[in-house]
């Protein structure tokens, strides 16, 4: 019994740090692999960082017919869920806006998208008939913009303005960018043509809030 302890004695102490290398090791590993995406709440995605915002068939037909519709700015809600850091939007539902609060350069909520009956609405988007400043900041500036400022007031995570072509967005962490709209058919540019005369740069019309 003797002989037997002694020669477990010494497997142990040759195998042991073998051992304790490859338990570190795991542990270590599953440190370095990152958690896998997962679905989350809105109220609890205010803060998220999105680095994609992604658009389904259906809310990118729904833009570019409310696009085409509307000389004046439209408003709408983004429906949909946050998956890791990408927003996917499944569905634009229109916002609840008195028409009289609708003008080529601005666009005012009566209420908010829950109060409407939305339900899962990730951000806000409206657009710009003009198809021009489609900006959070003003050019080379930290300045914000007005929308800046709305999307400052809102609880979503992402804030989006339809701009002729493409989707202009931002999320928490301020950094514009955006969604090409426009496919290789020469009829959908056409379609998203800007309604109007567009502002040159410096005149008085290009000085007013959209």
């Amino acid at each position: 019994m003797t002989a037997w302890i002694e020669r477990a004695r010494a497997w142990g102490a040759r195998h042991a740090p073998r051992a304790v290398v490859a338990t570190v090791a795991g542990v270590v590993l599953l440190d370095v692999v990152p958690e896998p995406a997962r679905l989350m709440e809105v109220g609890a995605v205010q803060g998220v960082h999105a680095r994609a915002l992604v658009l389904s068939p259906q809310a990118r037909r729904y833009l570019v017919l409310a696009y085409r519709s509307f000389p004046t700015e439209f408003m709408g809600c983004m429906l949909g869920e946050v998956w890791g850091n990408a927003v996917i939007v499944r569905r634009i539902a229109p916002a609840d806006v008195e028409p009289a609060q609708s003008t080529p350069t601005h666009v005012v909520p009566k209420a908010s998208c829950e109060d409407a009956g939305w339900t899962g609405t990730v951000g806000m988007i409206h657009s710009h008939p003009t198809g021009e400043r489609c900006w959070y900041f003003f050019p080379g500036t930290q300045v914000a913009s007005s929308d800046a400022q709305s999307f400052a007031r809102e609880p979503y995570p992402v804030d989006a303005i339809m701009c002729g072509d493409r989707v202009v967005w931002i999320s928490r962490d301020l950094v514009q960018q955006q969604v090409a709209l426009m496919d290789a058919d020469p009829r959908t540019r056409v379609a998203l043509q800007p309604h109007g005369n567009r502002a040159l740069p410096g005149s008085a019309a290009s000085e007013e809030r959209d």
